[in-house]
């Protein structure tokens, strides 16, 4: 298992073409379910499970290569934070839930070292924890605390964003639902996403790709599944965490290296109207990488074109995880923190 959560012994894998598994090869199409794998295909969940009931619960989205989980105990963390702030128990420790993903990858064949003319395994992953069945209803009824959490691994071939997108960038929208910086809930990834689902919907239906979060005063916050970013000059602008953003790990990423990338970090309150005066503008998430933003409210960010600046950071990023898979595969990861000594708590 390499330190960033890739394996060291490895079971047979499955050939693959360009776009992942080939024909012929079929997906085994499993999930780890509470400390093991079934078929995905099976039914699971009883219908009282709070996830399903009420989107009781949080979540995680990560990246893998050759095995190795990138940021996995930054994401891990953000998964305690979560859970703690819904007084959910998990019944798995760090350690068992790093033993999950590597069964899964193994077992879907997305863990390959990439030797030879095999190209190496490339995984989305997303963990999902729900508060579990409760047989009484109501939000808290008798019993709400101590309920046995329900928890999924999931892993999936990794798909870039398509090339088409990557091309002409991404058009947002402003979402109509405002992020509230007061909310305790602003920094928890629950699984309840009504209002990013909302933002999504109006964004397809004004013919855009994304919709963008204000807060409640009027500032910019975050994208449905992304964090933004604008570049003026050398610097490098993001909204603080007091925007009621969720602090994804790439935009932790991007604000500690950017000195090394060439750029000045800075996490700076933004209004919608210095998307129109910056240089370039940027979407970054764990999975989808960093995408241009090149449209916000059908006006041009820039020349209205992916910037050479913002696909620059897109190849730097990923020649980052890249080089990351390879240098930690086959290393055995050091102990997992205590609730105390995890990072970002």
């Amino acid at each position: 298992m390499g330190r960033d959560g890739g394996q060291g012994a490895r079971a047979p894998q499955r050939h693959r073409g360009r776009g992942g598994v080939v024909a012929g090869a079929r997906p085994a199409d499993q999930v780890w379910l509470d400390g093991r794998l079934v078929s995905a295909s099976e039914p699971h969940l009883r219908v009282d499970d709070r996830g399903f009931q009420l989107g009781d619960g949080a979540f995680e989205t990560l990246r893998a290569r050759r095995g190795v989980v990138i940021e996995l105990y930054e994401h891990l963390a953000r998964l305690h934070d979560s859970t703690d702030a819904l007084a959910i128990r998990l019944p798995f420790d760090d350690r068992r839930l790093i033993e999950g993903i590597r069964e899964l990858l193994a077992a879907e064949g997305l863990d390959a070292a990439g030797d030879g003319d095999e190209p190496p395994g490339d995984a989305a992953l997303r963990i999902t924890v729900s508060r579990g069945p409760i047989a009484r209803r109501g939000l808290l009824p008798a019993g709400f605390d101590t309920a046995s959490a329900t928890v999924a691994i999931q892993a999936r071939p990794y798909a870039p964003p398509p090339v088409e997108v990557l091309a002409r960038g991404v058009r947002a929208i402003v979402a109509t639902v405002r992020r509230d910086p007061s909310s305790p809930l602003a920094g928890v990834k629950s699984t309840s996403r009504a209002d990013y689902v909302h933002a999504r919907l109006e964004a397809d239906r004004a013919g855009a790709d994304d919709a963008l979060f204000l807060t409640t005063d009027g500032r910019l916050s975050e994208g449905t599944t992304a964090n933004v970013f604008a570049i003026f000059e050398r610097r490098l602008v993001t909204p603080p965490l007091g925007a009621a953003i969720l602090g994804g790990t790439t935009r932790t990423w991007l604000l500690a290296n950017a000195s090394e990338l060439g750029y000045v970090g800075a996490e700076e309150d933004l209004r919608p109207a210095d998307l129109w005066v910056a240089d370039e503008a940027f979407l970054s998430s764990s999975v989808a990488g960093i995408v241009p933003l090149v449209t916000f409210e059908g006006r041009a960010i820039g020349d209205g074109r992916p910037g050479h600046r913002s696909l620059g950071l897109r190849e730097a990023r990923e020649a980052w995880i890249d080089e990351r898979s390879r240098i930690h595969q086959g290393f055995q990861p050091p102990e997992p923190a205590t609730t105390a000594e995890r990072p970002g708590r």
